[in-house]
């Protein structure tokens, strides 16, 4: 039987990627000074969205899909899954919401451990039987287990910052200084904006990849049962999304569920928030091998 271990690939991916971020965010900020961009401006606005982003992006992103806290009396089996599991896995006990959502998925957020939500929506408490969503939650567990919420905050702020900037300044104009110089400077924010965005975002991807697999590992040790995760992620992706839930996992959003709301083609892996369902299935079965052995 495996037993629980640090994953340090996962601790190492996410620290190289945090100083490859620090290093392209801190070349930008020098950009954007040396074009004319007031320092305390720049301070004041990275602070003030950091803040938010790390202290309230748990509830903007439930207030986004809707989800509802509920209590143990509310959803005894929800409640009495994740208990049993946050014994096994050493885990303070979540908070626990419901999304009314026909589409079947699962999700965690929070900035911490001792901050922890993990939602479920009512299609994946139907589509799944008992062992296949305590697999799903174990999952979404290990998420908090392994801290990689905290970092992928952390992550794509100033991400989120470089897009606004690249969406808000065709409409800006050139700011009205004066003529070429004011031109000039207007051309090379919005290229550095477009770059730090474009790098910044396949950075985050990739690592968002890997949290995955690294997440699917920590299941199948809590659960023991490799194939069981394998079971729920095939029904899960077999489901066709109903349009009506599309708009509410665009984006950002969509990265945080246990499979994405969208298929990708091959083409697209390197920008997708999650790994090929084959790929996570190999993994698994290669875990399964592991413990019977």
């Amino acid at each position: 039987m495996m037993r629980w271990k640090a994953d340090r690939g996962l601790e190492a991916r996410m620290l190289l990627t945090m100083i490859l971020l620090a290093v392209l965010y801190m070349a930008f900020l020098a950009v954007l000074v040396s074009q004319g961009v007031d320092n305390i401006i720049i301070i004041l606005f990275i602070g003030g969205f950091m803040l938010l982003q790390y202290y309230y992006s748990d509830k903007m992103i439930l207030s986004t899909m809707g989800a509802k806290m509920v209590s143990e009396s509310e959803a005894p089996e929800l409640h009495q899954i994740v208990s049993r599991l946050c014994a096994i896995a050493d885990l303070p006990m979540p908070k626990i919401a419901v999304v009314n959502s026909s589409m079947p998925n699962a999700f965690a957020t929070g900035r911490n451990q001792k901050n922890a939500v993990v939602a479920v929506t009512t299609g994946i408490m139907q589509k799944l039987d008992h062992s296949e969503l305590e697999a799903v939650l174990a999952h979404e567990l290990t998420h908090v287990k392994n801290r990689d919420m905290m970092v992928m905050t952390i992550a794509t702020f100033l991400s989120s910052m470089a897009q606004i900037l690249v969406r808000s300044m065709p409409f800006m104009g050139s700011g009205g200084g004066r003529g070429r110089d004011s031109g000039g400077s207007f051309i090379v924010v919005f290229v550095v904006s477009l770059a730090v965005w474009v790098l910044s975002f396949i950075l985050i991807q990739a690592l968002s990849r890997y949290r995955e697999f690294a997440a699917d590992r920590g299941a199948a040790i809590i659960t023991g049962q490799p194939s069981i995760l394998v079971s729920a992620l095939m029904k899960i992706s077999g489901f066709r999304v109903p349009t009506e839930d599309l708009r509410k996992v665009e984006g950002p959003v969509s990265a945080l569920f246990i499979v994405p709301a969208f298929s990708r083609s091959s083409i697209m892996n390197l920008f997708s928030t999650h790994p090929t369902l084959e790929a996570r299935i190999e993994a698994l079965q290669r875990i399964e091998q592991g413990l019977e052995s």
